[in-house]
This record gives structure tokens, sequence and C-alpha cells, in this order.
């Protein structure tokens, strides 16, 4: 099994940066996939980025490429996202996810473990 907390949202204006970072405690952090998701209100929880165990292979969404970046240290059982040139409508809750796996997951239901999200605010 494995925990998942999230940290380093918060506000900030359009054309700005933040950088999520999700520290996941149990063992084995380099066997599982991680991902994160966001949910605006009213809105479906959607695939952001994702990476591979190893941090060899990472998936986008269309609305991101060129701007997020996902890494993972699996020394320091973290995973990150770098979201560069923010704009209003990436302004949801944003989840890490994690599941065993050496594959890159890019569907909610492929994932087991769920953080409990940090709010990412975009003023225009």
């Amino acid at each position: 099994q494995v925990q998942l907390v999230e940290s380093g949202g918060g506000l900030v204006q359009a054309g700005g940066s933040l950088r999520l970072s999700c520290a996941a405690s149990g063992r084995a952090f380099s066997t599982y996939a991680m991902g994160w998701f966001r949910q605006a209100p009213g809105k479906e929880r959607d695939i952001v980025a994702a990476i591979n165990w190893s941090g060899g292979s990472t998936y986008y969404a269309d609305s991101v490429k060129g701007r997020f970046t996902i890494s993972r240290d699996n020394a320091k059982n973290t995973v990150l996202l770098q979201m560069d040139s923010l704009k209003p409508e990436d302004t949801a809750v944003y989840y890490c996810a994690a599941r065993r796996t050496n594959v890159v997951v890019t569907t909610h239901d492929g994932y087991g473990y769920w953080g409990q999200g940090t709010q990412v605010t975009v003023s225009s």
C-alpha cells in the first residue's frame, strides 16, 4: 500500500508558475506508476500527466503539453508537477494517484491510490 499527500497548490496570476509535490509513504515507491489529475467544479476528474515507474516514459494531456512537466525522484518517494504559463482554465483541485505497475497509466479507473488533493487557482 501507499499513502499520498499533495502540496504546493495556491493562488497565482495567469502566466505564473507553481510546482506541485506528491509525497508517497510506504515501501517500493519505485514500482508504482504515478499520475496527476485535476477536477474543476462541476466537471469530471481528468488526467493531466502521468509517468511510469522509472520516469522514462511520460504522458501529457493536450491542454498542458509544453507548459507542464511531470518528474519523479524515487530516492525521495516524490513525484512533481511543474506548471508554467498557467491559465485561468487550469484552476482545479489537483490529485496525485498511484498504481503498482511498470507502464504509464492514463485513465482514472487505472489508479488504486489517491491523495486528498490540492487547490490551484489561477486568476486572470
